[in-house]
């Protein structure tokens, strides 16, 4: 059975994805390392990690198997969800699989360097209302399409 996998600390559509889940009555588990709000809904598991940098991917990476979906913006995380046959997808409805993360980890890696020297400082463009609408439709046919 298709299970969602949610990297919450700063996931900002953990709304839509039990609205989502709720139509389909699919089961969500919010990893966290304590920084948000417990969900009380039937259908979300709230998972309440130790205080490490990877410790929430880490719970994700070692129970996610081929079916289930990840929404994380953790390029890492995302790469061994892929490993392992799940799909992955972006907060901003940006899908991952095994034709795109090898570019993505690139350009993460890259950014990363560029960032430590002092050369970018900036970051990702704001989190938007077309990013949210895009999110909900990969969702809503991700599921469908898994479910089949």
């Amino acid at each position: 059975m298709t299970e969602i996998f949610v990297d919450a600390d700063a996931c900002p559509v953990k709304d839509e994805i039990v609205r989502v889940a709720e139509r389909h009555n699919v089961g969500v588990h919010m990893v966290s390392d304590g920084g948000i709000r417990p969900n009380p809904h039937p259908l979300v598991t709230m998972t309440i990690v130790t205080q490490g940098s990877d410790a929430a991917d880490d719970w994700i990476a070692e129970r996610i198997a081929a079916k289930d979906i990840c929404v994380t913006n953790d390029i890492p995380l995302a790469a061994r969800c892929i490993e392992v046959g799940a799909r992955v997808v972006r907060p901003n409805g940006e899908p991952l699989d095994k034709n795109s993360i090898g570019s993505v980890l690139a350009t993460r890696n890259l950014m990363t360097d560029l960032r430590s020297a002092g050369t970018v400082t900036g970051g990702p463009r704001p989190f938007d209302k077309k990013d949210r609408s895009k999110f909900l439709d990969f969702l809503e046919r991700t599921i469908r399409d898994v479910q089949r």
